[in-house]
Order: C-alpha cells, then structure tokens, then sequence
C-alpha cells in the first residue's frame, strides 16, 4: 500500500518516460515482433510467451504504478492457476510495465473498505495461486515494489532489480500493516531487525542494499531488469522441470520445519527423481559428453 498522493506524483514524473515508450497510447491492440497478435493493452495484468517454456506476466496499470488492485489480484490468480496446469511452461516471469513493478495496493478502495467487507473478499486467496505455485516464479523489479507490490515480489522464488529499484513496505503511514506476508516473508528474507525497521518507519529499501541483505537474488542495471529475468528464465526452463519442482518444494516447505524434518523432505525429493526419465537422460548426457534433453518426465 502506498500513499495516493504518492502515487499520483509518481505517475506525474513517469508519464513523459513512458510515453515515450508507448507512444502515449494505453489503450488498442498490442502486437509482437513477429506480427502476432498479443493481449489487449487495456488488460491489467498482460500474458505473453517470450520464450520456449517461460510465460511473462506484466502489470499493466502504468498510471497507478501498477498499484494492485482487485483485478491485478484476480488475473494474476487465474493465470497462475492457468499457468500451472500448461505443460509447455516451465518457468513464470512477474513484471510491471511503465518503469515500476507496483507500487502498493489501490489505496481508494481501502478507503471505503471496513473490516467486514475485508474478511469477506478473502483476498488472501487470490495470493495462494503464487504462493503455492509448484514452477519457478521469478520477479522483474524496476522502479518501485512498495507495499502489496513488495509483497507480490516476494511470492516469487528470484527476484532481479535494478540498481535504482526501491523496497518497502509503507502500510503504516497510513495507519495500517502489511496484510499479504509482508512482515512474514520479509522477516524471513532479511531478518527481525531490518523488517522491524522498515515495517515500523514506512522508510524504502534500496535494491543495491536489499540485494546485500538477501532480498534481491540479483541486480541489474536501470531498465535491464526485465531482460536479466528472462534470460535466467530461459536458463531454468531448460533444466529438468521435475528436479525443479522438487527443489522449490523442498526449500519451501523446508524453510520453516524443523532441520531433521526439512532433511528427511530433501532426501525423499532426492531419492523419487532418481526413477524419472530426466535423470537417466541427465547422466547418460554427462557420461557421453553431450547436451541434455530434458522432457519433464
């Protein structure tokens, strides 16, 4: 959640920069490189496959900053659901266009919200998509990821920022408190004191730093974030999708189970691969001397 003041004074001193960019148009059809067809450039949340086996999903609310709102939630539900069950997409890239990734919650709609109308929205579960999502999930930060939007980056299992990228969670300038994992996942990314800091002081973490503390897997130079993400996305889906799989669960579910516990998750995630296709070809490829070709099986 950010300020709305912010936001739009934000939007101000963006708009020229992206509009440069699209041409000033938000709205009409959007198309690739190649000729085809895209989605609509009026949709919040917009689908594209940049590559073999990676799907990019870009927030596409520019002039709010792609501040998330119900909508942004809904559709990056529905195409992670979607995502999920596609065979052919191995890894999923979370990005937001206009130079920001999101910064915050749509701050007009909490302001006719109460705490009834709050629980039953449920938002909670349109996160459960990514949270939960067995396939790599890797973020693209430019600009800001404040608030719901610091905490959507950290649903996924990379996050790559640009070097002038800004972290934070500000809820409580506005009387509030991250409520989609930002004091929990945050704590666990960087520990009690740094999260103590933040979250009390609404203050915006710097990526140079963030990437010092453990928050950012990688950094990128200002506008390049987008593309180290999908390069590393191309990297990944070409790995063995179930050795992957495996490995996202078990740092996941281990991260927060007792040592013996998160031991006992690895070595039986370690012992199934070993009658997958994947590996039989992984080891043949080594022994021979050659590239793998990995199916997923």
């Amino acid at each position: 959640m950010l300020s709305e003041c912010f936001i739009e004074y934000c939007s101000t001193q963006h708009k020229m920069k992206f509009n440069s960019i699209t041409g000033g148009s938000t709205s009409g059809t959007m198309w690739d490189g190649m000729g085809n067809k895209m989605s609509e450039a009026t949709d919040v949340v917009i689908e594209t496959r940049p590559a073999d086996g990676v799907a990019l999903l870009e927030l596409n609310r520019p002039d709010a900053l792609n501040a998330v709102n119900m909508d942004v939630r809904q559709k990056l539900a529905a195409s992670a659901d979607s995502l999920v069950e596609d065979p052919d997409i191995r890894v999923i890239v979370i990005a937001g266009r206009g130079g920001n990734f999101a910064a915050g919650s749509d701050v007009k709609v909490f302001a006719q919200t109460g705490a009834g109308s709050l629980l039953a929205q449920r938002m909670h579960r349109y996160w459960e998509s990514l949270a939960h999502c067995p396939k790599p999930v890797i973020a693209a930060v430019e600009g800001y990821a404040l608030g719901g939007g610091c905490e959507l980056a950290m649903h996924a299992d990379i996050i790559v920022a640009a070097r002038t990228a800004s972290f934070g969670q500000p809820e409580i300038k506005l009387g509030l408190m991250p409520g989609a994992g930002g004091t929990q996942r945050l704590l666990r990314a960087i520990g009690k004191y740094k999260t103590m800091l933040l979250a009390l002081t609404g203050e915006m973490l710097p990526a140079t730093e963030a990437e010092k503390y453990g928050l950012v897997s990688r950094l990128s130079e200002e506008g390049e974030a987008l593309e180290e993400a999908l390069k590393l996305a191309r990297k990944i889906a070409l790995m063995p999708a179930l050795a992957a799989e495996q490995i996202k669960e078990a740092v996941m579910y281990g991260e927060d189970a007792p040592l013996e516990t998160a031991l006992r998750l690895e070595r039986k995630a370690f012992q199934l691969l070993f009658d997958t296709e994947d590996k039989r070809e992984g080891i043949d490829a080594f022994l021979t001397k050659r590239k793998p070709a990995f199916k997923g099986r």
